[in-house]
């Protein structure tokens, strides 16, 4: 793969994380209606960032500056203009001073690249929200027109530089909409509460390689991979100290994650959360329930700026996406194999998205008076509440017995345990074998039938009886296990299933998927057990011990309708979205052999004694 296809393969990842368009119309629109200027704003320690203003044609009044910060490039660079400049073709219609800025280290801007830049609270050294500050400083100053108020945005990466801004924000920066945020690096994107995800190497070029200076042209290499069975592809590769054949010493992004297997302070102090506090900007997360990628950061931005700062504006979004769809302009809303509805992401864009920047930039509409607003993932419907998770919610424990799944434990439970053997050499698949494919980033499992794992004898299957009335899960799920296992080291992934009735009539808008006992994955995580009491410091199992896991799946709002099942995996495999344990417990498995590797038999327990139950919340009527 040359230079110019590392290039376009790249920005097909920015493509994906912000739902770039192009449409002739709203090129042509930008074009006869903005002005395009670059700039090279000189920050407090004297780096330069490249910044791109698309500034309306029309000077006869006076507009709020909506910005944007990507390590993915602003490209086109020059006079060409791109074809899309703002959240959506609404928001440039109704005008704002675009601005769009390469994060320090990348493409035109100088400096030196850091993933997840740490920020140095009350200190005056170089953070990303300086490089915010020191911008919007320069703009106020130098674009004419503007009306002293400013809004960020951004997805994906570009989410977390937009969250990155509110700490010691500027006091002119009165609007944020972080969407896909990350929050940390640990628990979005490449990992997942102390798993390695599998699934984003591919991606490790992209965000591994220093650039020697202000370039137009991608500078990192992607890996060369020929093979298109990602099932394939990564059980030949073998432990991840194989990887070494790939990238090098000069990958630095892959060296830290070799040499920063558990959650450190190397990790630790990249993460943004603790830093959202004495936040004054207002602000709306926005997120997707079936963002692959980044969930975990949507959820918990938006929590702990409540926490924080009970006196600003916060809100959540959340609905029926992947990554990102909500910036795309499809005619129905589709994750995987299921649609959820019609013009979903054109109503959010339109009534949500703009009026939110619209009231707080411009004045000229009603404060949005939502806390949440949620999408039933179930029911297919929006609902609004006043707190998220809603206040009318009860704490509800689902109880694991032989094969059944009851909210009440039962009172005499035959059997005790529940076991199966885990063998690296053939992990459970995280999607059916023949939907396997070298993938940039993990993305339409989802939404997955799930009818492929529950056949297997490598994974625990749970379910209730039929249901006899709707069923509402709106908030956060822990899967709370008594387990055991042969070995000294293991995964435990848990997945939320809704199972459909056997006579469910295919959706005409997906006909080529049969939705008869169709079992369609809700929520599913994964916990490596090393780190069952604390990211910090692993553990090793004790053989044949009965111990305690707790394995949070993030949150839900999901009706299992009347006539549904609730089903539950525990499975201790999941590839190649996440890397394999070796099960024999190592200090650190980037670093395994093959030999450590080794087939191992875990259990289950749901006695009275050792109970295991997955917690949720349960909507009121």
């Amino acid at each position: 793969m040359n230079s110019r296809s590392v290039f376009w393969f790249a920005l097909s990842l920015l493509v994906l994380f912000v739902g770039l368009s192009s449409g002739q119309t709203r090129e042509s629109y930008i074009s006869e209606n903005y002005s395009k200027s670059e700039h090279k704003i000189k920050v407090r320690d004297g780096v330069t960032l490249h910044t791109v203003v698309f500034a309306p044609k029309d000077q006869t009044k006076k507009y709020p500056i909506m910005m944007s910060r990507t390590p993915y490039s602003c490209r086109p660079y020059g006079k060409a203009m791109p074809g899309r400049i703002g959240p959506s073709e609404t928001m440039e219609k109704e005008g704002y001073i675009f601005v769009k800025q390469d994060v320090r280290g990348r493409w035109m801007s100088e400096g030196k690249y850091d993933n997840m830049r740490p920020h140095i609270d009350g200190d005056m050294t170089i953070d990303e929200s300086s490089d915010t500050y020191d911008t919007i400083a320069w703009l106020l100053k130098h674009v004419s027109n503007n009306n002293g108020k400013v809004g960020i945005w951004g997805i994906s990466y570009p989410g977390f530089y937009s969250a990155a801004a509110l700490p010691e924000a500027h006091p002119a920066l009165v609007a944020a909409s972080p969407q896909a945020p990350i929050g940390d690096f640990f628990f979005d994107d490449f990992h997942h509460q102390g798993a390695y995800v599998l699934m984003y190497w591919m991606a490790t070029s992209v965000f591994g390689y220093q650039h020697n200076g202000p370039t137009e042209e991608s500078w990192y290499k992607m890996a060369q991979v020929s093979e298109p069975d990602a099932y394939k592809f990564y059980m030949d590769l073998g432990p991840l100290s194989n990887s070494k054949k790939y990238y090098k010493e000069d990958n630095f992004f892959w060296n830290q994650l070799v040499e920063h297997p558990n959650y450190d302070s190397f990790w630790q102090k990249r993460g943004i959360l603790p830093h959202l506090k004495n936040v004054h900007t207002n602000v709306m997360t926005v997120g997707g329930w079936f963002d692959a990628e980044d969930l975990y950061g949507p959820l918990n931005i938006y929590q702990t700026i409540e926490k924080n700062n009970p006196d600003v504006f916060n809100c959540l979004v959340m609905g029926p996406w992947s990554h990102g769809d909500w910036a795309r302009a499809s005619a129905t809303q589709v994750v995987g194999n299921i649609a959820f509805g019609e013009k979903i992401s054109e109503m959010y864009q339109k009534e949500v998205e703009a009026p939110f920047f619209r009231h707080f930039l411009k004045g000229d509409v009603a404060k949005p008076k939502f806390e949440a607003f949620v999408f039933d993932t179930g029911k297919k419907k929006w609902d609004a509440f006043a707190k998220w998770p809603p206040g009318k919610s009860t704490a509800a424990k689902l109880y694991l017995t032989d094969k059944k799944l009851n909210f009440q434990l039962p009172g005499v439970v035959a059997k005790k345990f529940a076991g199966f053997v885990s063998d690296p050499a053939n992990p459970v698949p995280y999607r059916k074998r023949e939907d396997l494919k070298i993938r940039f980033t993990p993305r339409p499992y989802m939404t997955d039938d799930q009818r492929f794992a529950s056949n297997r004898d490598d994974v625990l299957v749970f379910q209730t009886e039929i249901l006899k009335e709707d069923v509402t899960i709106a908030g956060p799920i822990t899967a709370a296990l008594n387990v055991s296992t042969t070995g000294t080291s293991a995964d435990w992934i848990v997945k939320l299933v809704d199972v459909y009735p056997a006579d469910t009539p295919n959706d005409p808008r997906q006909p080529n998927v049969d939705l008869g006992g169709y079992q369609q994955m809700v929520r599913s995580e994964v916990l490596r057990g090393r780190f069952r009491n604390g990211f910090e410091k692993p553990e090793p199992f004790v053989a044949n011990k009965v111990t305690k896991v707790d394995v949070s799946l993030q949150d839900v709002y999901h009706t299992f309708k009347k006539g549904h099942r609730i089903m539950v995996h525990v499975q201790s495999s999941w590839f190649p979205l996440i890397d394999r344990n070796p099960q024999n417990y190592v200090d650190n498995i980037f670093k395994a052999k093959e030999s450590d590797f080794q087939k191992q038999t875990h259990r289950v327990y749901f006695s009275k004694e050792t109970p295991s139950v997955v917690k949720v919340r349960v909507l009121n009527k």
